[in-house]
């Protein structure tokens, strides 16, 4: 497959207004420079696509459209291009909850039990004390993305993700840390279907989507063709990107189930930088938008060194993160989804946000966002997109190294010592369930039960070691190995994974042998 860069002479490049300054605390902003910054951006990051949207004083003043929707064919983006915003989908979560406590319906502090009594985590004490407010802060006791293994391209309903959740081990006491967790997001998207009666897609549309005129918006793929204009994910491997499919995430849709384009998101922070007013219409009151931005979660900084942001605190609301932007509140969250990822960034205080949409997984969001904050802020900007790009490829050529690491280790000429007839068969494990050894004529095959899209082929490693050859491209992780376990006596009790990554992590899997 060609590279991306050959077609960026294909660039789109679509600006919502004239290219004019605009005025902002005596400071100038030239839209055309920023326009021509952004493209720079994107090739110097060998990005497939982007849009970036600017929202001030309530109106969507800027938008920049680069690249091409997939790579190696023509067509560019706009700000109607649909994008996956992932995790971003987290603060509808909170609004839907906080309407549901405005109608009486919910309280912040319900205890989760008392709506979904087979919930259940690592503790019987905690699981009962587990309060809403604790589900949308990820103060619950889970490390970050752990048993995200348990959701990710599984076909279970939610309620039966949810009843796995108590085997997701403990990483900090409760309430005495932080721990990113889709599980959590995942359990109030049941409790809303629970409260309401109709699932998270149905809600956000009803009380959000419509209300706002977010048209383009959607929860479910069965949409995508019939809205078209779509981004296509990317995976990066060798320094080139690949498109891939589309996945649904559509069960999990409270965690970061919607599709959006750069003019929706612009609605949608127009809406929470009015205080939940929409037009002459209340969605959020008061005291809901002062929850939701109250943190509820908090991160130490470092006050003995000076910072990029001079940032003061930081912190996590309930689906948003806050903290200072150069002594003004930023509230913003980040999302990746498969080949995609994005951000959504507001200075209330200015009535200023910065939408960023991506398809591809090497992604400039954060000095996109850094940039236009600094222009419009009149502070004396940092080059971000230079900065973040040799820090990304920095830690990019570190993190690859895990790989090259595991395949210069390897023994060569070496055989198996288990017989292949014993390690056939089923295995179970807590959080996913049955994961099967089998024969599939010259290799063996290796299934998941309840994870359909993480089949794979198994070819010998070395000694009992077999790599994975995964059926579909996984946009996350690629290489990886299982280890087959066999007792004193040769008896095989299981196997272990090995797939570097930082995003699922595979070596939470306990397979067991069922005999």
């Amino acid at each position: 497959m060609k590279s991306t860069q050959s077609f960026y002479s294909l660039m789109f490049i679509t600006l919502f207004i004239s290219f004019t300054a605009f005025s902002q605390s005596d400071k100038e902003v030239d839209l055309k420079a920023l326009d021509a910054y952004y493209a720079k951006m994107v090739k110097d990051w060998d990005l497939p696509a982007a849009s970036i949207g600017i929202v001030k004083d309530g109106e969507l003043i800027f938008t920049g459209n680069y690249g091409v929707l997939e790579t190696g064919k023509k067509g560019g983006p706009d700000e109607n291009t649909l994008y996956a915003i992932a995790s971003n989908s987290k603060a509808f979560t909170s609004a839907i909850i906080g309407m549901l406590v405005q109608e009486g319906k919910l309280k912040w502090d319900d205890k989760v039990k008392s709506h979904l009594p087979y919930f259940a985590v690592y503790d019987e004490w905690v699981s009962e004390h587990v309060t809403i407010r604790d589900l949308l802060s990820h103060r619950v006791g889970l490390g970050t993305f752990s048993g995200d293994n348990i959701w990710y391209k599984s076909d279970k309903s939610s309620e039966e993700i949810i009843k796995s959740i108590k085997y997701v081990p403990k990483a900090y006491d409760f309430r005495a840390g932080y721990g990113y967790s889709n599980l959590m997001y995942i359990t109030a998207g049941e409790l809303i279907k629970t409260v309401t009666g109709k699932s998270w897609g149905e809600n956000v549309k009803e009380r959000i989507l419509i209300p706002l005129e977010m048209n383009r918006s959607i929860t479910s793929l069965n949409d995508l063709k019939i809205k078209g204009n779509y981004a296509t994910p990317h995976k990066r491997e060798k320094d080139e990107n690949f498109a891939i499919d589309w996945v649904d995430w559509e069960e999990v849709a409270a965690t970061g189930g919607l599709i959006s384009s750069v003019s929706d998101v612009s609605k949608w922070m127009v809406f929470n930088m009015n205080h939940g007013i929409h037009k002459n219409d209340t969605l959020l009151t008061a005291a809901t938008r002062n929850m939701i931005w109250t943190p509820h979660n908090n991160f130490s900084i470092d006050h003995t060194k000076p910072n990029d942001f001079g940032r003061q605190f930081s912190g996590y609301g309930l689906g948003w993160g806050l903290s200072d932007y150069h002594g003004k509140l930023r509230v913003g969250h980040t999302g990746g989804y498969d080949g995609m990822i994005t951000a959504v960034t507001m200075i209330p205080s200015e009535n200023l946000g910065v939408v960023v949409l991506t398809n591809g997984t090497k992604s400039p969001i954060m000095a996109a966002t850094y940039y236009a904050l600094d222009q419009f802020l009149g502070i004396d900007g940092k080059d971000w997109s230079k900065k973040h790009l040799e820090r990304t490829n920095g830690r990019q050529a570190k993190n690859d190294s895990r790989i090259a690491d595991r395949i210069a280790a390897r023994v060569l000429d070496t055989k198996p010592t288990l017989d292949e007839k014993k390690i056939l068969g089923d295995y179970y494990d807590d959080m996913v369930g049955k994961i099967s050894i089998s024969n599939d004529g010259d290799r063996l095959s290796l299934k998941f039960e309840h994870h359909p899209l993480l089949s794979a082929k198994l070819t010998h490693w070395h000694y009992d070691t077999y790599e994975i050859h995964w059926d579909e491209d996984q946009a996350w992780f690629s290489f990886g190995t299982i280890k087959i376990n066999a007792d004193n006596n040769l008896k095989v009790k299981g196997f272990e994974f090995d797939v570097p990554n930082d995003d699922i992590f595979f070596y939470e899997l306990k397979p067991k042998k069922i005999n």
